[in-house]
């Protein structure tokens, strides 16, 4: 495998503490929509950006101590530490489909829907600008020249703007038909396909990463 040059690995670098950075006020604003809203999409989605922030945070870290330490360890070591990155990465995604799924079948989902979910809607309508932004980035990086780091990046991203998608149309569903017995089976619906793509994207993750960008 090609080692990356020092443009390149600067370059991913800036990228992935940009998403660690932008990343970091997910959580602390959709904490905020929890409390103003009884939504169970809105507290699955809280629960998978706080669990994505550190699989973020563990990528960014070891990609820098890699390229600080350049010769120090063998090819078969930087693999395996790459491999790790890419593992947590999976096992963020495995762990927030797993967490929203339980939510969608435990008696949080038997309240009725309702509150304020305009800054839920607001923050998964930016958070699917941003996500999607850094999804055609690390694609192109990954055809650029392949990293597992990037690369599980470029997957991670992908199911965040999937997903960003679905919360915004459940979260519509409570604000526009609140008063619909439907809206709360659209609410748990809504869990249930973050919660089954999130799985799906975990397994994708630990697989050899071959396929399109």
């Amino acid at each position: 495998m090609n080692q990356l040059s020092h443009e390149q690995a600067a370059r991913r670098e800036k990228t992935l503490l940009a998403s660690l950075l932008l990343s970091a006020w997910g959580p602390v604003v959709t904490v905020i929509a929890v409390i103003l809203s009884e939504s169970t999409t809105q507290l699955a989605d809280f629960i998978r950006r706080s669990v994505e922030l550190l699989a973020l945070f563990v990528s960014w870290w070891v990609f820098r101590y890699l390229q600080r330490n350049k010769g120090k360890y063998s090819p078969a070591v930087k693999a395996r530490m790459e491999k790790l990155a890419g593992s947590g990465v999976a096992a963020a995604l495995g762990c927030s489909g797993l967490v929203m799924l339980f939510l969608a079948f435990t008696p949080f989902s038997a309240n009725d829907p309702g509150g304020n979910v305009y800054p839920g809607m607001i923050v998964a309508f930016l958070g699917l600008v941003v996500n999607s932004w850094f999804w055609q980035r690390y694609a192109w990086m990954t055809r650029e020249q392949y990293n597992p780091i990037t690369d599980a990046q470029r997957r991670l991203y992908r199911a965040k703007a999937l997903v960003d998608t679905c919360v915004i149309f459940a979260l519509s569903a409570v604000a526009f038909f609140p008063g619909y017995p439907a809206t709360r089976y659209i609410d748990t619906l809504g869990s249930v396909i973050l919660a089954l793509y999130l799985l799906w994207s975990s397994f994708r993750t630990l697989r050899p990463p071959q396929d399109n960008c």
